[in-house]
């Protein structure tokens, strides 16, 4: 028989299943093939198509019935308002960094570089090699794999100075990417309703992060060279707090970093307090003109809890970061990692172990800088020549990122919205702030795809602002 035989077979059922009542027994194969004069080749694909469109169902042994309907609603979840409550912190929706924006638009806005500037061979041979080992099948300790372990206390090591004690490896706990981290410092060395000195702009997932916590921010104005260790004393003596959250070196989002004179202040002032200073190193690999220089090295004490990620300078998939600390601090972090996600994929952590002792990493991250600065002096030149309304305080030294200030009065968050329409995708800056932002400002990856039409995003700011 044809399709269109069976086709008609369709047909001539749909019909009678609109007139049946749900259970009803659709006639047998053997009926069909009577009534229609078909095969029973086409009779079964009839009903095949039947049981696709779910207008009935096959029980073997029993036979066919039409498919009871249920009418289509739109589903109500209002009831969850109650349960749910008021929203613990206001971090409940996506960061503009996060968003994914159309295939053909310049993105300004990411957290991450570019696919083509991060190891992939690298981390794809290292993935590899090491799904051939016990990796693969056996559980990592809950302090991480202890060669990982050792890898990152040597790296804090080595930029020491003479006659302080370094960190030893049992200091460092391996973590699923600095984030994590900064929750479980938060909640085990700070404590809910505490407060938390925190530098002013900052790491937009560090507020988050101390805001689920239930940690009291206390913002710390953070210029061009940091913060005055002057003001941090103050914050320290006026609200007792105990910790204080800094990026010393190319800060997120504004690229700043310490000066060291600035650094020895900051941590003396720590040791004065009894406190804490909390460092996320999260761009340790991502020197351009200056290299990195940690306060943790001149600790000795363990007043500093350091933060270290691979995530930036490896691969985005290979989630793995360090924490460095000391002392009964060291042992609450790692209690509240391992009630939380319990270890690390022992996995993941021999494979970035594999791709940071490989000859390769150190040929790597020269050649890393080299394409950071390249894409930092066209974006930076591209908005001097396009872009003359908008204000760029200071070219980073390494990180990532562009932090420019718009003109007076302008709304960074409709500017960004502007640009989008136009195929630009930008970060408004007021995510970065723990308090109200002081200005209009915005945050511009250098590191992602198509750095040639970094001229022509600049064109597209500066036609947006001025009809803005």
């Amino acid at each position: 028989m044809t399709q269109d035989s069976s086709d008609r077979i369709v047909a001539g059922l749909r019909s009678w299943i609109a007139a049946a009542s749900p259970g009803t027994r659709v006639p047998s194969n053997r009926a069909l093939m009577t009534e229609y004069g078909a095969s029973p080749v086409t009779v079964q694909k009839a009903m095949r198509r039947l049981i696709g469109l779910g207008l009935v169902e096959s029980r073997p042994g029993v036979g066919t019935f039409v498919r009871g309907t249920r009418a289509v609603r739109p589903a109500d979840y209002g009831w969850q308002t109650a349960p749910l409550g008021t929203p613990q912190s206001r971090g409940h929706a996506l960061s503009s960094t996060q968003r994914s924006g159309a295939p053909d638009a310049i993105g300004l806005h990411s957290g991450y570089p570019a696919r083509e500037l991060l190891p992939e061979r690298l981390v794809r041979t290292a993935l590899t090699r090491v799904a051939k080992t016990e990796a693969a099948m056996m559980r990592s300790p809950a302090a991480g794999a202890p060669d990982l372990q050792a890898w990152f206390a040597a790296e804090l090591a080595s930029t020491a100075p003479a006659g302080v004690a370094s960190a030893n490896p049992r200091d460092a706990l391996i973590i699923s990417g600095s984030q994590s981290g900064l929750s479980s410092i938060f909640r085990a060395v700070v404590g809910a309703g505490r407060p938390l000195l925190i530098e002013s702009p900052t790491y937009w997932g560090a507020i988050l992060a101390a805001h689920q916590a239930g940690v009291t921010l206390v913002p710390i104005p953070a210029g061009a060279h940091g913060p005055d260790p002057v003001e941090v004393d103050r914050a320290f003596a006026r609200t007792g707090a105990r910790a204080f959250y800094a990026q010393p070196t190319f800060a997120n989002p504004t690229g700043v970093s310490w000066a060291p004179s600035t650094g020895r202040a900051v941590l003396e002032t720590v040791r004065q307090h009894g406190a804490f200073l909390i460092e996320d190193d999260w761009a340790h690999d991502l020197g351009i003109d200056a290299d990195p220089h940690p306060v943790a090295a001149y600790d000795d004490d363990g007043h500093v809890i350091y933060l270290r990620s691979l995530t930036k300078s490896v691969s985005p998939a290979i989630r793995v970061a360090a924490v460095i600390a000391r002392g009964p601090a060291r042992d609450r972090i790692l209690a509240d990692r391992a009630a939380e996600s319990m270890y690390v994929s022992g996995l993941l952590q021999a494979a970035a172990l594999d791709v940071v002792t490989q000859p390769a990493w150190r040929t790597h991250l020269r050649s890393f800088r080299d394409h950071l600065r390249d894409r930092r002096d066209l974006l930076a030149s591209s908005l001097r020549e396009h872009t003359p309304s908008v204000h760029l305080d200071t070219v980073p030294v390494g990180g990532l990122n562009l932090w420019v200030r718009l003109p007076d009065g302008r709304s960074p968050a409709a500017i960004a919205s502007a640009c989008e329409t136009r195929g630009l995708i930008v970060a408004p800056g007021a995510e970065w702030f723990p308090a109200e932002s002081p200005g209009p400002y915005l945050r511009l990856n250098y590191s992602g795809e198509n750095p040639s039409r970094f001229p022509e995003a600049a064109r597209i700011l500066e036609e947006v602002l001025s009809i803005s």
